[in-house]
């Protein structure tokens, strides 16, 4: 998708994430001069597998694992500085370069301790099913105005008045929580003193960065975390993250005009899946849904929980096609569905025995859906060893054909095997 003269790409989940945006970042990232990330925080896990090697990848984008990328942590994001460095380091550890290839906005917000504990002390109350690792809690702080961000690490009166206020008013919403655990607050500030020194050289105004690149026709990849269904404002509130994981997100999460983005790659599973709860339309609830995790290997990157599995959903796929602007797309884990003798494709709804072709916003719509099926021949072919489209079996090139077709955007890549090298490039 890269070709001479520079382009900005967007590469966005379609799905309700975890649909392999970490190694078609990967792949694309061997011709980008720059990889951004541009929201999210630790909850997200991008998994990237190298020979013999896998890496999952927090919040260091996953360009890392080329020489040639300077890889940036945008604005959009919220970074626990514990988390980051224990990822370079982890990094360097295992041969890869950091230094002077890695940099994070000032603009970025910081995810401390408080705001872990508050998010231990919400769930227990709620039913939303995060990761815990007080990502929500960070955003309210930003939305909130009263965050933390990166570059208020140079100034550390400034950030030791800012953490006290902070700690008091979390320690005081746990007491109205009745939640027992407290924060302290020493134990904040010797974090950031040691934090601080390791990511003061780091900090950068990535926004800048990024629009001279764009203007010097310098390849620019900006890397979402999540999926689109689980878009704060576009996904299935409020079983959604806390930021916006869409192409729009990409542009206000980065710090550029959205005319500065060429092209959407959309991602997306070539079944579906979710963690934790929250609908999902096409879940297969018996031994097939089973044998697809199995299969799949569907458990989280970043939790470990199993995901929830079911078939591919036109409905979802073209509607995060519509709210991005998708221009290309690229199916991962074909090969999970080696060994399946029919291939249902959801191609609509049913509700209240009226046919609906749209993705419906509210919660109890999507409660009472029933997914419309199409039956595709399966292909009992095994396709981890195919490298060109000509290679995969009459059967999956007409899945992949009607994928295509129903979601009105040319498929650029395959995804065949969790390897850096299983993947088909189309075009």
């Amino acid at each position: 998708m890269f070709g001479p003269g520079g382009r900005c790409i967007v590469v966005v989940g379609a799905q309700w994430g975890d649909e392999g945006k970490g190694k078609i970042v990967d792949i694309m990232s061997q011709h980008a001069d720059l990889v951004v990330r541009y929201q999210g925080g630790a909850n997200a896990g991008h998994t990237v597998v190298c020979g013999k090697e896998q890496f999952i990848l927090h919040l260091v984008p996953s360009g890392i694992l080329h020489q040639s990328a300077l890889c940036l942590i945008a604005n959009g994001v919220v970074v626990d500085p514990n988390t980051l460095i224990e990822e370079m380091e982890a990094l360097e550890q295992r041969g890869t370069e950091v230094e002077g290839r890695l940099l994070v906005s000032d603009r970025a917000h910081l995810v401390l301790p408080y705001h872990v504990l508050l998010d231990r002390a919400r769930e227990r109350t709620g039913n939303i099913g995060t990761t815990g690792r007080g990502i929500g809690p960070a955003y309210e702080d930003k939305y909130g105005r009263r965050g933390i961000r990166v570059g208020d690490l140079r100034d550390g009166n400034r950030l030791r008045e800012l953490v006290r206020i902070n700690v008091e008013r979390a320690n005081r919403l746990c007491e109205m929580l009745d939640f027992s655990e407290r924060a302290d607050l020493a134990d904040h500030l010797r974090l950031l003193e040691r934090v601080g020194p390791r990511l003061l050289p780091l900090i950068a105004d990535t926004g800048l960065l990024i629009h001279e690149a764009i203007k010097a026709r310098r390849n620019v990849l900006l890397e979402g975390a999540q999926g689109t269904l689980l878009d704060v404002d576009h996904g299935t509130y409020p079983f959604v993250t806390s930021s916006s994981t869409t192409a729009g997100g990409a542009a206000t999460g980065s710090g550029i005009g959205p005319t500065s983005i060429e092209a959407v790659l959309g991602v997306v599973k070539a079944y579906t899946t979710r963690a934790g709860t929250g609908p999902l339309p096409t879940e297969a609830r018996d031994e097939v849904g089973e044998r697809l995790r199995e299969l799949g290997g569907e458990y989280g990157a970043t939790t470990g929980r199993p995901r929830r599995c079911g078939w591919f959903d036109a409905v979802v796929a073209s509607y995060a096609a519509r709210v991005n602007g998708i221009t290309q797309l690229a199916v991962t884990k074909l090969d999970v569905l080696d060994t399946v003798p029919s291939v249902p494709i959801c191609v609509g709804y049913e509700l209240d025995g009226e046919r609906m072709d749209s993705f419906p916003a509210d919660i109890g719509s999507l409660d009472r859906i029933e997914p419309v099926y199409e039956e595709m021949e399966g292909w009992a072919t095994y396709t981890a060893d195919a490298r060109r489209p000509e290679d995969l079996p009459r059967q999956a090139r007409a899945y992949l054909d009607r994928i295509a077709e129903m979601i009105e955007a040319p498929i650029a890549y395959v995804s065949v095997g969790s390897r850096r090298d299983q993947v088909i490039q189309f075009n």
